[in-house]
């Protein structure tokens, strides 16, 4: 059994303990490795004052040290990755100076070029390692107009810097104390400017014809994301890791403004299940329920409990993984994890502005600020905020939700990051969690017709109110370019009050009226949730294998206080309803208490065998413990279990960009309660084999991921043959199946993401439910594509649209295959503008008003209704 701790105290005592590790008493002695002035120089002429050049006033300029080979040989280069662990953009009188954070800058190969407007440097042996991703700022200063650091592959960077009409002059520094300097001056003549460095005079020889250069890039809206973090829990390239990983990254969320999270994850495929998309997260991967949502790696507890439908307003990206991912995250379902990328604070001022209206009388402001809040950017911050009014296709629906979400970053040290997010939610909803509808008056035939898709069988005074806060640190400190330690820890609570009048029956004889229960909460269900996490990266070499190692360990706890009233409702005619009717009899209730705890220890090493030999092995043990208690009654029990989680998997790389890779992989769920004879249930556990290819085409812009996998779950309940009463585990499921996923730009300007999936999900082992059916609410084929062109050049400059598809199979709404939830085929569009800081957009969802249904639950033949047309406009102002 568990040992309870206090966990608000013991996680504030390990992030003081990792805080003081991270700050030794004795600050860093600077070191210069080279010398600024080189002895003996004389001037062969006197200067006039104008041609002066001051001494610099800002020390750090005296650790900088020209570049002396601007074109390095290959061949002379040290072969070690070196990490750059932080971007910075400053003004200076020339310009901009672009600052590498690194340790070891020396080391760093740049190979410019430049191409139309843009100045490029790629750096065959480096890697950016930002939580936030790739690094982008646009028009940070007069006559540049983008900045772009990314990671072109796993061992290269890519600096891009764009003129607004002509390519910058560019100048390097080496600085022990910053890192790789790109000194920046805007370019005023048609004549490109060569990268040059201080010792070095451009040629005064005037061309005989001057080039007349044209602006030919199109803006930087590239769908693909080479690296990932939530497969590994470290930054590795999207082709090293064997599994399926999916990146919905921040141009696609702005393309086709979403209303919720299944609108941006439709494009990995991923289906709803169970309830509406307007009141939970509750999703369908692999055929199997995943309420795995996590929020920068840390697990959104209160995705299990259906409540809660994601703000989208401070999301930046959102990564899926496909499979068992229990030996990095513990308790998971097997069908995969979501994963959500917040907004981080920016180095540089930002401020934007948006507004949507839409269709169901959509209002929705947002602000997007951030900056730096000290003088030397040590500090800085992000703050997110949105109000939402609405109204929707369901009777009597309206909501209200505020949302905002403060990040404060603060750069302790050179190697030491401490950023603080808070978020807080407030949800006004009126009408219940259902908003279903039934099958026997919509898809089913029924002699009185069909009910309108608008129907609400609840009453117009239900409601649901949920109030979130979320309260986050993360600690990052690197002791040198090969080990680093992370702590991070979250604190959340959540609300919820609720009224709600659903549906307990199937159509009576008449085929017209339904029985119904109202659902109350005497006083508001509470939640609370402790996560804490610490891990270790290091990265070591045995002879000439390399390995990066995680090691780390994780805790939580998750507590419930639930009182629930059900009082019988009036029936309704679901033709014909009345509404308002008094209420019957108390039918019960229940005063509940719920205690979740866990304890994980987990260890990972990925190791390079060779180059296009890449090797991913892991292991994770847990304890787990769940307490229950009926205050009613007076009555509780507490369950403890143990589960151990494997993963292994392989990458080899016959061409570069090619990838193959094999996987076995491991997930567990604590399932509660005991048979007959009291035996305890044992978890439920996922095992999954899968093999795959990963390639990268058309310059590594375009990516592809062609996955073929087999995971069977066991240890479901199913009734005990000897006595209806009581369960065994004795049932299994399987599911089988095919996924092609492709991301990234085709043509300058023109970008795709698309999905197929082919999923046969079945039951092969239950005392139940006939063996061979198909698992409920598991569509057996899933196909979504989204593509957009943007103009970059011309008098349609900053023009684009998009066109999507997203279909859905049929599926069965129960394992008993009662009937079948009809596929469905919608059609999405959108135009838009952007110009400098200005953008406006019109998006179209479902443009042919097709009737569908998004998901289903129980035996009742509930099913919920998905949206009909919507148009939405979208105005963006960015300072």
């Amino acid at each position: 059994m568990l040992i309870r701790l206090q966990y608000p105290a013991v996680c504030w005592l390990i992030s003081i303990v990792c805080l003081t590790l991270a700050n030794p008493a004795y600050p860093e002695q600077p070191s210069v490795k080279k010398t600024l002035v080189r002895s003996g120089e004389v001037f062969k002429e006197i200067q006039t004052l104008n041609q002066l050049q001051l001494p610099k006033t800002n020390a750090s300029y005296l650790w900088r040290v020209p570049r002396q080979n601007k074109f390095p040989e290959l061949s002379q280069a040290n072969t070690d990755v070196v990490l750059v662990t932080d971007v910075q953009v400053n003004s200076t009188d020339k310009g901009i100076e672009l600052i590498l954070v690194t340790a070891n800058s020396l080391k760093l190969q740049v190979l410019p070029k430049t191409e139309g407007n843009s100045y490029i440097a790629d750096i065959p042996n480096a890697k950016l390692q930002l939580r936030s991703g790739d690094f982008k700022q646009s028009k940070p200063v007069a006559g540049i107009a983008l900045i772009t650091v990314a990671n072109v592959d796993a061992n290269t960077l890519r600096v891009t810097v764009t003129g607004e009409a002509f390519v910058p002059a560019v100048e390097l520094f080496d600085s022990t104390k910053e890192g790789l300097v790109f000194g920046v001056t805007p370019s005023t003549s048609t004549a490109q400017q060569p990268t040059t460095t201080p010792e070095q005079k451009p040629s005064t020889t005037e061309p005989e014809n001057p080039i007349e250069l044209e602006v030919t890039a199109p803006p930087d809206t590239n769908y693909r994301v080479p690296d990932a973090t939530t497969a590994t829990k470290t930054d590795t390239p999207l082709r090293d890791i064997p599994a399926s990983v999916q990146v919905i990254p921040q141009q696609v969320i702005e393309d086709q403004q979403p209303r919720n999270l299944i609108g941006i994850l439709r494009n990995a495929g991923v289906v709803q299940n169970n309830f509406s998309s307007r009141i939970a997260d509750t999703f369908s991967i692999r055929g199997f329920r995943a309420r795995n949502v996590y929020r920068n790696g840390v697990k959104d507890r209160f995705a299990d409990v259906a409540a809660l439908s994601s703000s989208l307003t401070n999301i930046d990206r959102v990564e899926v993984v496909r499979g068992p991912n229990s030996v990095i995250y513990g308790q998971v379902n097997p069908g995969g994890i979501i994963n959500i990328v917040t907004k981080k604070p920016l180095s540089q001022p930002y401020y934007a502005l948006e507004v949507r209206r839409g269709g169901y009388e959509l209002f929705e402001p947002s602000l997007d600020l951030s900056g730096p809040v000290t003088k030397d950017g040590s500090l800085s911050y992000r703050l997110n905020t949105s109000y939402r009014t609405a109204e929707d296709f369901t009777d009597f629906y309206n909501e209200k939700r505020f949302f905002v979400s403060p990040v404060v970053n603060w750069r302790i040290g050179k190697n030491t990051n401490l950023t603080f997010d808070t978020e807080y939610e407030d949800i006004q909803q009126s009408l219940g969690t259902g908003l279903e509808q039934i099958a026997s008056a919509t898809i089913l035939p029924n002699p009185n017709g069909k009910i309108p898709i608008n129907r609400y069988l609840g009453e117009p005074t239900d409601f649901f109110n949920r109030q979130l806060n979320r309260y986050n640190y993360n600690l990052e400190h690197r002791f040198n370019d090969n080990w680093s330690i992370s702590n991070s820890f979250q604190a959340a609570f959540l609300t919820l009050d609720l009224r709600e009048t659903a549906v307990t029956s199937l159509l009576e004889a008449d085929n017209r009226t339904v029985e119904r229960d109202q659902t109350t909460f005497p006083k508001p269900t509470e939640y609370e949730a402790y996560t804490l996490d610490t891990h270790v990266i290091g990265d070591f070499n045995t002879g000439n294998i390399k390995h990066k190692l995680l090691v780390g360990f994780d805790l939580f706890r998750q507590t419930r206080r639930t009182s629930v009233l059900r009082t019988a409702a009036a029936p309704l005619d679901v033709f014909n309803p009345v509404y308002g009717q008094p209420l019957g009899d108390t039918l019960g209730g229940v005063d509940v208490f719920f205690r979740d705890d866990a304890l994980g220890f987990y260890l990972q090493d990925q190791v390079t065998l060779a180059n296009n030999l890449k090797l991913l092995v892991g292991g994770r043990y847990d304890l787990v413990e769940n307490e229950f208690a009926n205050r009613i009654t007076s009555t509780a029990s507490v369950q403890s279990d143990s589960a151990f989680s494997p993963r292994v998997g392989i990458v080899y790389q016959p061409v570069a960009p090619v990838s193959l890779y094999a996987s076995y992989s491991r997930s567990f769920e604590q399932e509660t309660g005991a048979d007959k004879n009291d035996n305890l249930f044992k978890p439920r556990l996922g095992t999954q084999y899968e093999v795959g290819v990963k390639t990268d085409l058309f310059d590594n812009k375009l990516s592809a991921t062609l996955a073929l996998y087999d995971l069977t779950l066991t240890n479901v309940l199913t009734t005990d043959p000897t006595d209806p009463d009581y369960s065994v585990q004795t049932g299994e499921q399987r599911s089988r199946g095919v996924e092609l996923s492709v991301t990234g730009e085709i043509l300058p300007g023109w970008n795709v993401i698309g999905f197929y999936g082919y999923t046969d999900a079945r039951i092969t082992k239950d005392n139940d439910l006939p063996v061979g059916n198909r698992v409920e609410g598991v569509p057996a084929h899933v196909a979504s594509l989204w593509t957009t062109y943007t103009f970059g050049t011309g008098s349609l400059k900053g023009f684009g649209g998009g066109i999507g598809f997203n279909y859905v199979g049929d599926q069965m709404p129960d394992s008993f295959d009662t009937y079948t939830i009809p596929s469905y085929f919608l059609t999405d569009a959108a135009l838009y503008y952007r110009n400098n800081n200005f953008s406006v957009g019109l998006n179209l969802n479902n443009i042919f008003n097709v009737r569908y249904y998004e998901a289903s639950f129980d035996y009742l033949q509930r099913i919920i209704p998905g949206r009909p047309y919507t148009a939405q406009l979208t105005v963006k102002w960015e300072f």
